[in-house]
């Protein structure tokens, strides 16, 4: 019988996951799915290695806090010797655990339900399917992105924009959006620009409420600007970094000589919680044409609409190249509809935007 070809070839997944129910719990969500094959489980760190070492699954999911070998001892064994991409399966508790499995080489993370039962468990089959056949087909040269210190950041070269006989306005509001592998790119952006930055900056980072609020907390201690979670009515300050709460879409509000945060509930029909499309047309309406716009690695096409009005609107675009992208579908969305004007490596984007800002 003839091989399959590698688009027909299911997708071997390997579960490691010290809870029995949770095993049990993922494995039959995903047995499901004819393009996932189960290839085993594995109930700690040691166990996976062996399991890792002889399977050579696709994809994994994680637990984190497991006994004898913890998720992060794996993490570190499995980029440095097989790298694989990874899913981390998390509870809401374990947020600081997260960011710190981002920084190894996870791809992306699910929240696990609580309480625990069977109907909430399966309310993330869904998500947690999409997930794995994303980070799928992610290139083994872009897991664990390297994060750029500032001081890393300065010895960039400056690359000139492209202006394309465009005539800009000055900037006064940076947008950011991103999904898939966005906390280290945004982690790595904001964490390189320096004290005293002129602008406010939103970001729009597709993730689950309850950890944005951390991912705020983390950057504003690795960071030479303060950031925060955004709250309604926030004042959009100068030389502040404002991150989207997740379960909300973040607008702005002008009044007078003011401009203030609302954030606006999700709606039972919106496919992208929070939503860069809303934030950057919004920010289009308050800053006509004074907005620069920047899409980083994620799934989907959200941001896309929101570009085109920044380009549309006489903006500044700028997206994350296929080089560096951990996910290449959202840039590359903003890239193929032709309302982007600078694609960079992600390691060149802080500077650049330092640079639009300035000239």
């Amino acid at each position: 019988m003839l091989s399959k070809s590698i688009a027909e070839r299911p997708i071997r997944v390997l579960i490691i996951e010290d809870s029995a129910f949770y095993r049990q719990a993922l494995t039959k969500m995903l047995s499901s799915v004819h393009r996932i094959e189960i290839i085993g489980t594995a109930i700690d760190g040691a166990d996976a290695i062996m399991q890792v070492t002889k399977q050579r699954p696709d994809v994994i999911t994680l637990d984190l806090e497991m006994p004898r070998v913890d998720g992060f001892v794996f993490l570190r064994w499995l980029m440095k010797n097989v790298p694989t991409p990874v899913v981390v399966v998390s509870s809401q508790s374990d947020q600081a655990s997260v960011f710190m499995a981002l920084e190894l080489g996870a791809v992306d993370f699910l929240a696990k339900p609580a309480p625990l039962s069977t109907s909430k468990i399966m309310e993330m089959r869904d998500e947690l399917i999409a997930k794995i056949i994303t980070v799928s087909c992610i290139p083994i040269e872009r897991l664990n992105p390297r994060i750029l210190s500032y001081e890393e950041g300065l010895s960039l070269p400056v690359l000139a924009l492209r202006r394309q006989g465009r005539k800009f306005k000055e900037i006064e509001l940076v947008v950011i959006g991103a999904s898939t592998g966005g906390p280290t790119a945004v982690q790595s952006i904001v964490v390189q620009l320096p004290k005293g930055f002129p602008l406010p900056v939103a970001v729009t980072q597709h993730m689950p409420p309850g950890f944005t609020q951390y991912f705020a907390e983390r950057l504003n201690k690795l960071s030479h600007t303060p950031v925060c979670e955004a709250r309604p009515g926030d004042l959009l300050e100068k030389g502040r970094v404002y991150i989207c709460p997740g379960g909300y879409h973040m607008v702005f509000q002008r009044s007078r000589q003011e401009v203030r945060i609302q954030l606006n509930e999700k709606r039972d029909s919106d496919r992208y919680v929070p939503s860069v499309d809303q934030m950057f047309s919004s920010a289009c309406e308050i800053y006509p044409g004074r907005v620069l716009g920047i899409i980083l690695t994620g799934m989907g096409n959200d941001g896309k609409i929101g570009m085109r009005k920044i380009k549309e609107g006489g903006g500044q675009t700028i997206a994350e190249s296929e080089q560096t992208a951990v996910v290449y579908g959202m840039p590359k969305e903003v890239i193929e509809d032709g309302v982007v004007d600078k694609v960079l490596p992600l390691s060149h984007i802080a500077r650049e935007i330092i640079r639009s800002i300035s000239s």
